[in-house]
């Protein structure tokens, strides 16, 4: 057998797919405070990131191979686990199991929902093709009125705040899990990786909340 067949290539893979996915969301959170900066603030991050469109389209591939191949390996894991009654994802038999850990696949499923909706949504427009005639004073690509327009009704407001607690529960125990299924925790650091995870988590989903919570409140505004 190959060794990226085996249950421990598959967690190897896993582990590393993660990785990337966590860091593109670190880079985004970063990118989307710059609404704190203003219109002019966010679409000049956004015209940016468009300079070198084939740059742009590579990373992007990137990224949905990583999360395609994360997809799939998460829902294999899950089946063998199933399959063999074990503790649950990436759980240490002596470990005591957390609903985040628990419900990994499911929360897993729904990002994977929600990121397809948010493709849609913000960068395709495929559900808002109206998006495409928004541009600002400087000829750029609106983003900060997309947003604005998006996070001022309540229904998108609260889909991408649930959004983000879901996210949150993810990344509790994804991050510490990186560690874990590579081998190196130990009852010395698992402790401390694992609130490094939290703490990282709850500044991924805060950081995200940003724009949806200030824009439905009022704090920003066309």
């Amino acid at each position: 057998m190959r060794w990226y067949k085996s249950s421990l290539g598959k967690k190897f893979l896993m582990a590393i797919t993660g990785l990337a996915m966590v860091g593109f969301v670190f880079a985004h959170m970063a990118g989307n405070l710059t609404i704190l900066w203003g219109a002019d603030g966010l679409n000049a991050y956004a015209e940016h990131l468009r300079a070198f469109p084939p740059l742009l389209y590579a990373f992007r591939a990137v990224m949905v191979v990583a999360f395609l191949l994360h997809l799939y390996l998460g829902f294999s894991l899950y089946l063998e686990n199933k399959a063999a009654r074990p503790v649950a994802y990436f759980q240490k038999k002596n470990l005591r199991a957390t609903f985040s850990s628990e419900n990994m696949i499911w929360t897993g499923i729904l990002l994977g929902s929600f990121a397809i909706y948010h493709l849609l949504h913000f960068t395709l427009h495929t559900l808002n093709p109206e998006f495409n005639q928004m541009v600002d004073v400087a000829g750029r690509f609106d983003v900060y009125q997309m947003v604005v327009v998006s996070f001022q009704k309540f229904s998108v407001a609260l889909l991408y705040v649930a959004a983000m607690v879901v996210l949150l529960l993810h990344l509790r125990h994804g991050i510490q899990s990186f560690f874990q299924s590579l081998g190196l925790t130990n009852d010395a650091t698992l402790p401390l990786l694992t609130t490094g995870g939290r703490w990282a988590a709850g500044l991924v989903a805060i950081g995200f909340l940003v724009a949806p919570v200030l824009v439905y409140f009022g704090a920003l505004n066309l």
